[in-house]
């Protein structure tokens, strides 16, 4: 039989999600409008046919019974209602018996308009965890990439995930603030992580796939990125503020000059002395040539 499951390319999933089945129950992005972000810049966004998604789910169940862990995409598949997205999660666990997680990409806009009732819901019928772009927490640099989210809507949305259970794993992408927000940009994304406490948290460095000027052009406003060192620093600035208690961080995406693994805070001053060293011995850094790769 031929794997039944047909993906409308790019198709995108976090890092964690690399053995999971993905369901394609959306395609593109709901928001689509940050300056920052190309992932889905060729794709309308379009919810599929219910009758798609069950058709897609019964077929693969015959193929693949065993599977344990799904992710639906595409960028924020969290935009469907709680009735459509129940639906698919009641599909899922009836298909798969030995399922034990269902991720997804969510903004917390998104996760707002759900109340806690139904995302406690939506986390009883499968849905484990969330995967989050925050970006940053200054709500300058946040309006200024037409993010559409501000501080206090992420706090807001991430908390009421959490209070209904559901695991987050968040972004910070370093170097957004650009060199003149580079402090606050710093700070308050450690506010913002402070107040979520997030299971996971990992650092992307700000990336250019179509140019640094195509990025500027969306942006619409004068840009400098930070240097390698400037980036370290802004970093370091970061995880110094940083107030967690048992939030596994990664900062090993091959963006990053430096690969930084821990449990914040109790990793705190080794990733903070790892950072020093970097910055005294920038010859360590990850080459240009391997960024991306």
């Amino acid at each position: 039989m031929r794997f039944p499951l047909k993906y409308e390319e790019p198709l995108f999933r976090p890092p964690s999600e690399a053995y999971s089945l993905i369901f394609q129950i959306t395609k593109g992005c709901s928001w689509n409008q940050c300056a920052f972000c190309e992932m889905y810049s060729t794709k309308d966004f379009k919810a599929k046919k219910r009758e798609k998604n069950i058709e897609d789910i019964e077929k693969t169940a015959a193929l693949l019974p065993d599977t344990r862990k799904v992710f639906l995409a595409d960028g924020d598949a969290m935009v469907l209602s709680s009735e459509r997205l129940l639906e698919i999660l009641t599909l899922l666990k009836t298909s798969f018996p030995k399922l034990n997680r269902v991720g997804i990409y969510a903004s917390t806009r998104n996760l707002l308009t759900k109340s806690p009732q139904e995302l406690k819901e939506l986390h009883d019928a499968g849905l484990k965890i969330i995967y989050v772009g925050i970006e940053s927490g200054d709500d300058v640099v946040l309006e200024r990439n037409k993010k559409g989210e501000t501080f206090k809507s992420t706090v807001e949305g991430l908390l009421r995930a959490h209070d209904a259970g559901i695991q987050s794993s968040v972004m910070i992408l370093t170097g957004l603030g650009g060199k003149e927000r580079m402090h606050s940009h710093a700070v308050e994304s450690a506010k913002v992580l402070n107040e979520t406490q997030p299971h996971f948290a990992s650092t992307l460095v700000l990336s250019f796939p179509f140019g640094e000027k195509h990025y500027r052009n969306r942006l619409g406003l004068p840009f400098e990125l930070p240097d390698k060192k400037e980036l370290l620093i802004e970093l370091q600035t970061m995880i110094k503020q940083l107030q967690l208690k048992e939030t596994i961080f990664r900062s090993d995406h091959a963006s990053n000059y430096l690969s930084l693994k821990g449990i914040l805070n109790r990793d705190q001053e080794k990733l903070l002395g790892q950072i020093e060293f970097a910055l005294n011995n920038t010859g360590s850094l990850r080459p240009e040539w391997m960024r991306g790769l």
